[in-house]
């Protein structure tokens, strides 16, 4: 089973370059995408083979994710079951046989870690939501976790350090994600790679 999570930073423009050739040359199983930025009224995807399953922000142009899957899941759901998180479009569940897979996009803490209150609430509601998932069978987690764990997760650590998502707060929130029984798989198979953001 092949799976590829895509930030797209906007279908629609996505699609005007070359989004539909990357996504034939791919040819995953299932596509997690993130910051869709549309409704889904607002695009026309021909993906013979796929079913798409679409979650948008209530606020237009804004944030949203998208699940498209030859597998066909026993059962999808948006969001997390808590209205005050549910509002931006940042998680689909997808329930398959064996696991489930959930597609997020994390909330940006922005510049000078403005939203960085909500992102430690959203934070702690979201793992538990990972977890209570992961009581019944295993989860995979495709994303923007808008997070560098490491110092080795990005470009000029030092100079970063108290930004968007390279705070010590989001950080430890990431810490405490692995804590709780979750594996980075990418610093899993590659624990020394640089320069792979």
């Amino acid at each position: 089973m092949k799976l590829v999570s895509w930030n797209v930073n906007g279908l629609r423009a996505a699609v005007t370059k070359g989004f539909m050739d990357s996504f034939n040359e791919l040819d995953a199983d299932i596509f997690c995408l993130q910051e869709t930025k549309l409704q889904p009224e607002q695009i026309q995807l021909e993906l013979p083979g796929y079913e798409q399953f679409w979650n948008s922000a209530v606020k237009k142009g804004y944030s949203g994710t998208a699940v498209f899957t030859r597998i066909k899941p026993i059962s999808v759901t948006n969001g997390i079951g808590i209205e005050e998180h549910d509002q931006e479009g940042r998680v689909i569940t997808a329930e398959y046989e064996k696991f489930y897979l959930v597609c997020c996009y994390t909330p940006n803490s922005q510049r000078e870690l403005a939203r960085l209150d909500y992102r430690m609430t959203w934070e702690d509601a979201f793992r538990n939501y990972l977890l209570e998932l992961d009581a019944k069978k295993p989860v995979i987690l495709c994303g923007d976790l808008n997070v560098a764990h490491n110092e080795i997760d990005l470009k000029n650590p030092k100079t970063n350090r108290k930004n968007a998502g390279f705070s010590d707060e989001e950080r430890a929130k990431m810490t405490e994600l692995l804590e709780s029984g979750f594996t980075d798989t990418f610093r899993y198979l590659y624990p020394d790679a640089v320069d792979e953001y």
